[in-house]
């Protein structure tokens, strides 16, 4: 029996939010929701983003891994290939989605960038690379934030890959 899209949503959400708590790593854990949500795979994707967490390789200086890691699954859905390079056309079904992805984490966070999700969500930034904030952190619920920011970035990026399915 096929899935409802409200249990689908559900499970990108829980299965996000489980994956960043047991795992880490923001863009790898919302690659891993989403495509576990729609039953697909592709390691090469996932491997890609090893170190794209935490703003950019744990600097809080760059977009939300997971925005960036539901932003890569996306773009491995509706890709411009090598053999359609030249062709400047070709990735603009993944930029009108990647966008859509965007603007929807923004109106939730008010920013794309780590750093400011931090603030927003903890009060304060942490510096991942010093052992003493990374224990701050962790003692201050990163991980319960992080884990729900993963949850509704792979709750967003299959939400809007199943209604672009339901449009074709």
């Amino acid at each position: 029996m096929e899935k409802s899209k409200k249990e689908l949503l559900d499970k990108a959400f829980k299965l996000g939010e489980k994956y960043e708590k047991e795992n880490t790593g923001c863009a790898q854990t919302v690659i891993a929701a989403i495509f576990d949500t729609l039953g697909i795979w592709n390691e090469d994707v996932f491997k890609a983003a090893s170190g794209l967490a935490d703003g950019l390789g744990l600097t809080g200086d760059g977009a939300c891994g997971s925005l960036v890691g539901a932003s890569m699954v996306i773009s491995w859905l509706y890709p411009r290939e090598k053999k359609n390079f030249k062709d400047m056309m070709a990735p603009m079904k993944a930029y009108a989605l990647v966008k859509k992805l965007h603007d929807q984490f923004v109106e939730i966070y008010g920013t794309c960038r780590c750093y400011d999700v931090q603030k927003k969500l903890m009060g304060r930034t942490y510096n991942l690379w010093d052992q003493k904030e990374l224990n701050e952190a962790f003692s201050s619920g990163m991980m319960e934030h992080c884990s729900k920011v993963v949850g509704n970035a792979a709750r967003l990026a299959v939400q809007i890959i199943l209604e672009d399915k339901e449009k074709q």
